[in-house]
């Protein structure tokens, strides 16, 4: 029961998504018929209305949102405005791997790195390595993504040449075996997965390192030191599984960015995502584009909501008797 009202009460909202982000997208200065064509002594005036109207942006607004809404009920989110007119799904399905690739690597990264990092930082509080370790984390999340790209790529690239520094594949990717293509894709996602883990791995750790302070502070910890538990199995056993529920929370939260990919490091690398996609849709006022990107990024938002608080209900029997309730 407590699932199928979320789901029904997320229809409305992403009803509410749609139409603020339709409104703001046509609010923004410029229309796909005239953007690049200002200066061009070719395009009439009676050339830019037979664009507008072959886009059907002579309608009023609320006819152009419903006529959007209707395909998208069947799930057509129409064709881009691009010069290929393809579909929009077709344009997204293209990207979409890579921005998963990049994404799932560098949340895997995050995970594996972040949560020992911080549990070591809580049960050494204040010891040189908590010290060592916050100063580190910090300096990740201050640098630029943008300057620390460059500089591994002067480094790892130009100046060793041991890494790759843009795109997919090398130039003779077709003729390599299957093997070495795998191994050549690897290769060209390692310094883009560094730099777009390196802010989450920073922020990850502190969240957790504060989950586990404040877990082994609670009176069922000293209860378990009072009976004679192993010190292992309270912070491993006991209190873990409590300190995670931030961290719950932060990967609900991130699935849209799995999907949604990041301009900079997609830009920076010469990476084929769907970040870089719907910054050049945004530019070329894509609008079926843009809502196509946006209403998978807002499906995805309400869904990692949800799965976030499924998981606080799976770590906290509280939140489970709530539920119930």
């Amino acid at each position: 029961m407590y699932l199928v009202k979320r789901l029904l009460g997320m229809i409305p909202l992403l009803l509410g998504i749609t139409i603020i982000s339709f409104g703001m997208m046509h609010l923004a200065p410029g229309e796909p018929s005239v953007v690049g064509q200002e200066f061009n002594p070719k395009i009439s005036a009676e050339d830019i209305q037979r664009l507008r109207s072959y886009y059907g942006l002579d309608k009023p607004l609320y006819e152009q949102y419903w006529d959007w809404l209707k395909r998208l009920a069947v799930l057509d989110f129409g064709q881009s405005f691009s010069a290929d007119g393809r579909d929009v799904l077709d344009k997204i399905r293209e990207r979409l791997p890579v921005t998963l690739w990049i994404n799932v690597l560098a949340m895997l990264l995050i995970m594996l790195i972040a949560i020992p990092l911080g549990v070591a930082s809580a049960v050494h509080r204040d010891s040189w390595f908590d010290r060592l370790t916050t100063v580190l984390v910090f300096i990740g999340f201050a640098i630029p993504a943008f300057w620390l790209g460059l500089l591994l790529m002067i480094w790892l690239g130009v100046n060793h040449n041991w890494l790759p520094i843009s795109g997919l594949h090398d130039y003779n990717w077709r003729h390599m075996s299957w093997l070495d293509r795998q191994l050549d894709l690897l290769r060209h996602l390692i310094i883009p997965v560094f730099v777009s883990a390196i802010g989450g791995l920073a922020g990850m750790s502190r969240f957790m390192r504060s989950g586990m302070l404040e877990v082994i502070r609670a009176d069922y910890i000293t209860t378990a030191r009072a009976m004679g538990f192993p010190e292992s199995t309270i912070r491993y056993r006991l209190a873990l599984k409590n300190a995670l529920l931030p961290i719950i929370t932060l990967l609900g939260l991130s699935v849209p960015g799995l999907i949604g990919g990041s301009v900079i490091v997609e830009q920076l690398f010469s990476l084929p995502g769907m970040g870089l996609l719907f910054y050049e849709a945004v530019l070329s006022r894509d609008y079926p584009l843009v809502m196509g990107i946006t209403v998978i990024g807002a499906v995805l938002t309400l869904l990692g909501n949800l799965i976030a608080d499924i998981a606080y209900a799976w770590a906290d029997p509280r939140v489970r008797r709530g539920l119930k309730s």
